[in-house]
This record gives structure tokens, C-alpha cells and sequence, in this order.
């Protein structure tokens, strides 16, 4: 008796965990619908919102968005700071973008251009958009991909080994 009892027990958390697969499935595949109507709606965005931000250059590390925000607030109405820090220690990297409501806004931002901010002149430039593959280089002094370098004549690796020299 007790097995048929554990038999059903287990039947009934078979389908019930079936069930529960199910509805992951269809999640899933709602988000995935989701994901592929909004790819091109983003980067529009993107662009959208970069142009109405300012990137802005020598930040004092200690600076808080609040300070920011407030020694640009006579540009126009500011709708979010960003203090970027570095994903290791934590630390403020030196930089920041103010994103405005209006794109019209960042003209008037752009004068503060080279203002002293907590003691530091600080650089006030539009924010550019970042084009995929754009800063892709050719590699060291054009010679291809990563760290490759330039053939330096014989030596180990052309069959012959290491050959010293030796006067007769």
C-alpha cells in the first residue's frame, strides 16, 4: 500500500513539474517574440537618447550625480546622470553624460565647455553615437590581428635551432 501511495505522490510531482516546464516554455517564447519586435526600436532609441546627452570630461572623482545635476540645471531640464565607474573596484572612472529632455538642450550644455567644476576644468562635449567595428583597427603597425608581431629573421622555430656563434 505504502508504494501505490509513493507511486501517485510521484505521478502527481511528475505532472505537476510537466506543467510547470510548460509554462516556462511559453514564457519563453513570449519574451523571445518580445525580444524581436523591440531589436530595431532600440537602437532608434539609442540614437534618440544620445542625442539629447553630453558626455562630461575630468569629473572629480568624488563628484555625486546630485552635484552634476545641479551645475548643469540652468541648461534645461535633465532627465538622468550618468557617473561611470569601473566594474572592478567600484571606482568613479572620471566621467559622466548628462541626458536632457530636449536635444536643443545640449547646445546650451556645450558652453559650459572648460567651466571649473569642484576645482577641475571640465570638458563638455555632445555625446556621440558608437558605431559597431568602427574603432577596429588593423592590429600592431597593421601586421593583422592581436599581438602579432614582425618576422625577425632566423632563429628557433625555422627547423634549424639555436645556432651560436663561433669563431674558428
Amino acid at each position: 500500500m505504502e508504494d501505490d501511495e509513493e507511486l501517485k505522490l510521484m505521478q502527481q510531482r511528475l505532472q505537476e513539474m510537466e506543467a510547470e516546464a510548460k509554462k516556462l516554455r511559453e514564457m519563453q517564447q513570449q519574451v523571445e517574440l518580445e525580444m524581436q519586435n523591440t531589436v530595431g526600436a532600440t537602437d532608434e532609441a539609442k540614437e534618440d537618447i544620445d542625442s539629447r546627452s553630453i558626455y562630461v570630461g575630468n569629473v572629480d572623482y568624488s563628484s555625486t550625480p546630485e552635484e552634476i545635476q545641479a551645475h548643469f540645471q540652468a541648461c534645461g531640464t535633465i532627465n538622468r546622470v550618468t557617473i561611470l565607474c569601473d566594474k572592478w573596484s567600484g571606482q568613479p572612472k572620471g566621467f559622466a553624460y548628462v541626458e536632457f529632455s530636449e536635444p536643443q538642450l545640449v547646445q546650451n550644455a556645450v558652453v559650459l565647455n572648460e567651466s571649473m567644476f569642484k576645482g577641475r576644468l571640465i570638458k563638455v562635449i555632445p555625446k556621440r553615437t558608437n558605431v559597431f567595428g568602427y574603432n577596429r583597427g588593423r592590429g600592431i603597425r597593421g601586421r593583422g590581428g592581436r599581438g602579432a608581431r614582425p618576422f625577425r629573421g632566423r632563429g628557433r622555430g625555422r627547423g634549424r635551432g639555436f645556432v651560436a656563434y663561433q669563431p674558428y
